[in-house]
C-alpha cells in the first residue's frame, strides 16, 4: 500500500521559492559544452537529487545500484536533499563537486533551466539513442519537460491529482457514485455538508483556494485550459476555460456558506500534512489531492471507507471524464558538465528503463513516468492506487506549461485567486484581463 512520501507530500510548499532562486540566479552554460567524454570508459559521475526521507533515500541508492550493475564502468556519487537554490548555485559554479546530473521537484522551473541553459537540450541524445519521447512518455509528463522546443529534462516519476471522497458517508446521504461532473459535484458537495452551530459537522468540500490542494491550476486542469497563445501572451482572458473555472470555484465558496464561514472554518482544522488533516478526521467529505494522500489517509486509520475516483470535469466535456492534472520529479544534465555522455546514460536508464521505473515507483510511491511502465505487471500498488495511474496515462490529462520565468505566472493566477473568491475583486472578466497584462508584463522582463 502506498504510505506517505515526505519529500513529494512537500513539493507544493517550496515551489515558489525554488522558481524565484532560479530566477535570482541564471546559469550561463552552454548547452552540449561538455558532450565530449567517452561513456564506455571508467568514470565517476555526480548525480544530485531532492529527496530526504530515509526510506525514499534508500530507494535512489537501490535505483543508481542498479544502473551500476548495468553500466559497471561508471560509478555515481550521490548527493541527497538538494534543493532548487543549491543545485542552481552549484550548476553556475561547475567544478568537479558539481553536480553532473541533477533532479527537481520544482516542474515550474524546467522554462528556466532550459532557457538559461542550465540544463542541456536532450533532444540529440533522444534521438541518438533511437527513443521517441512522444510514445515513451505520458502526453502530460512529456510536455512539461521541455520549453520552446527544448528538452532539457526528462520525468523522473509524476503526481497525478484525483477525488478522494468519504465512502460511508456517500452511503449515508444517499450517494451510490462518486461524481463525473461537476454539476453532479456541486449537488453530492451539499448533500455532504452538515452544519453545526455557526460551523459544520460535516463540510463535503473545501473550495476555497487556501484549501490545502484546491489550487487555481488544479482545478482548471479539468477544464483543459491553454495558459498561452501561439504569440507567447496570457491566455487567461481569452480562453474560457479561465472564465468557468473560477465561476465553478465562486459557485462552489457561496453553495457551501460563503467565502468567511467557510474560511473560519478552515482555521479550526489540521494542518495538510499531519495525521488531523480534515480528510482523515472525516470533518471534509471531498478533497482534491495527490496520489500520496492515500498512503498518508490510510495510515491516519480514518474511522471510515476511503474511496479514489478521477475529479469531475464539466458537464459539456463528460467524454473525458478520467483526466486530471499531472506534475512530478525532472531531471537533467548539467550544460556545465565534462560527463555528459556518461551522465546521459544515468538519465536514459533512470527515465526509460521499464524496470528501473517500474522499481522506483514501488519504493517511492509515486506514479511511475513511462508508459510502459504504468502497463507493468510489476508494480505493486494499493488497487485503489489505479486510479492515478489510470489518470497519469490518459491523454487528455494536463499540466501547467513551461515558462521563461518559471511558476511565477501561477502565482499571479493564484492570487488573482484570492481576491476573487473573498470578494476583493467583483468584475471577473476585468479581473482576467488585468492578470494577464501582469503575467505578460512579468515575463517580457523575466526575457
Amino acid at each position: 500500500m502506498p504510505t506517505a512520501v515526505p519529500e513529494t507530500a512537500r513539493k507544493a510548499a517550496f515551489a515558489l521559492t525554488a522558481a524565484l532562486a532560479l530566477l535570482a540566479t541564471a546559469c550561463t552554460g552552454q548547452s552540449g559544452s561538455g558532450a565530449t567524454d567517452d561513456a564506455s570508459k571508467e568514470t565517476t559521475i555526480n548525480f544530485w537529487h531532492a529527496w530526504s526521507a530515509p526510506n525514499e533515500v534508500e530507494a535512489v541508492r537501490s535505483l543508481v545500484a542498479g544502473f551500476e550493475k548495468a553500466h559497471p564502468n561508471i560509478h555515481v556519487n550521490v548527493v541527497g536533499n538538494m534543493t532548487d537554490d543549491k543545485i542552481n548555485q552549484a550548476l553556475r559554479a561547475g567544478g568537479d563537486r558539481a553536480p553532473d546530473v541533477i533532479s527537481s521537484f520544482t516542474t515550474n522551473n524546467v522554462g528556466k533551466f532550459c532557457s538559461s541553459g542550465a540544463l542541456i537540450d536532450l533532444n540529440p541524445f533522444f534521438a541518438k539513442a533511437g527513443i521517441d519521447p512522444e510514445t515513451t512518455f505520458p502526453k502530460a509528463m512529456n510536455e512539461y519537460t521541455r520549453f520552446d522546443g527544448d528538452r532539457c529534462t526528462a520525468p523522473l516519476l509524476g503526481d497525478a491529482y484525483g477525488l478522494y471522497y468519504n465512502r460511508t458517508a456517500f452511503r449515508k446521504a444517499g450517494i451510490t457514485a462518486p461524481p463525473k461532473t461537476w454539476s453532479e459535484f456541486e449537488a453530492d458537495a451539499k448533500k455532504l455538508t452538515v452544519p453545526r452551530g455557526e460551523g459544520y459537522e460535516q463540510l463535503g468540500f473545501m473550495p476555497n483556494y487556501h484549501g490545502w490542494e484546491s489550487t487555481t491550476e488544479h482545478y482548471f486542469a479539468q477544464f483543459s485550459p491553454v495558459y498561452f497563445g501561439k504569440d507567447g501572451k496570457s491566455d487567461l482572458a481569452d480562453d474560457p476555460a479561465f472564465e468557468k473555472g473560477f465561476t465553478l470555484q465562486k459557485r462552489l465558496v457561496g453553495e457551501l456558506g460563503g467565502f468567511q464561514k467557510l474560511e473560519r472554518f478552515r482555521a479550526t482544522l489540521g494542518d495538510e500534512w499531519g495525521a488531523r488533516h480534515p480528510f482523515h478526521t472525516g470533518q471534509v467529505a471531498m478533497q482534491l489531492d495527490g496520489e500520496w494522500r492515500l498512503g498518508m489517509a490510510a495510515e491516519a486509520k480514518p474511522k471510515f471507507e476511503i474511496g479514489v475516483a478521477p475529479l469531475p470535469v464539466p458537464d459539456d466535456q463528460a467524454d473525458q471524464y478520467g483526466k486530471g492534472y499531472i506534475t512530478g520529479t525532472i531531471t537533467g544534465i548539467a550544460a556545465t558538465s565534462h560527463k555528459q555522455n556518461a551522465a546521459w546514460e544515468l538519465v536514459k536508464y533512470m527515465t526509460t528503463d521499464t524496470d528501473a521505473v517500474v522499481g522506483f515507483a514501488n519504493d517511492i510511491h509515486n506514479v511511475p513516468s513511462t508508459l510502459a511502465a504504468l502497463k507493468s505487471p510489476k508494480l505493486r500498488y494499493d488497487p485503489r492506487f489505479r486510479t492515478f495511474l489510470d489518470i497519469a496515462a490518459d491523454p487528455h490529462s494536463t499540466t501547467t506549461p513551461a515558462s521563461v520565468n518559471g511558476g511565477v505566472y501561477l502565482v499571479t493566477i493564484q492570487q488573482f485567486g484570492y481576491d476573487y473568491e473573498s470578494g476583493k475583486v467583483t468584475d471577473l472578466k476585468a479581473g482576467l484581463r488585468k492578470t494577464a497584462a501582469q503575467i505578460d508584463t512579468d515575463i517580457a522582463q523575466a526575457k
